[in-house]
C-alpha cells in the first residue's frame, strides 16, 4: 500500500452516490489499518456532511454538484465537502441541547461531528467543510 491515498469525487444532485462515497472511504480505512471506531465516525461524518451539502446547500436541486476531495494516509483521514449553496453561518445553528430544541427531529450532526472528528472547519462562505480524523 502506498504512503497515501488522495481522490476527487463530483456528486450530482440528491444522489444515491454519497453511499458509494462513504464505503470506499471505509475501504480506505480498512487498507490502512483504521479501527472499528474510526469507520464508525467516518460513516457518521460523511453522512451529516454530505446530507447537509446536498439538502440544505444546495437544495436538492438536480444540477447542483457537491465537490468531494479525499486524503488518507496511515495516521489520518483528511475529507473536504463543498457545495454550490450559498453557505451558513455556524452561530446561527440552534444549539440542539438547548431546551426548546431537544425534541426536535434535526440539528445534531454538526455537533456530533465536533465531537469525535479532530478538526471541523468551514470556509468563510460556509458551503465547504474539512473534517480532520486523526487514527485512534
Amino acid at each position: 500500500m502506498s504512503k497515501s491515498h488522495e481522490f476527487e469525487e463530483v456528486l450530482v444532485g440528491d444522489t444515491p452516490d454519497a453511499q458509494a462515497l462513504q464505503e470506499r472511504v471505509i475501504k480506505l480505512l480498512e487498507e490502512f489499518g483504521y479501527s472499528e471506531r474510526d469507520f464508525f465516525v467516518m460513516r457518521l461524518a460523511m453522512e451529516e456532511a454530505v446530507v447537509n451539502a446536498i439538502k440544505h446547500g444546495n437544495n436538492r436541486a438536480p444540477d447542483k454538484k457537491v465537490f468531494v476531495s479525499c486524503k488518507v494516509d496511515s495516521e489520518r483521514i483528511w475529507l473536504r465537502i463543498e457545495d454550490e449553496g450559498d453557505g451558513f453561518v455556524l452561530a446561527d445553528v440552534p444549539d440542539p441541547t438547548a431546551e426548546e430544541n431537544l425534541y426536535k427531529p434535526s440539528g445534531r450532526g454538526i455537533k456530533m461531528m465536533e465531537k469525535f472528528l479532530t478538526s471541523i472547519e468551514y470556509n468563510e462562505k460556509g458551503n465547504c467543510v474539512t473534517l480532520v480524523k486523526h487514527k485512534e
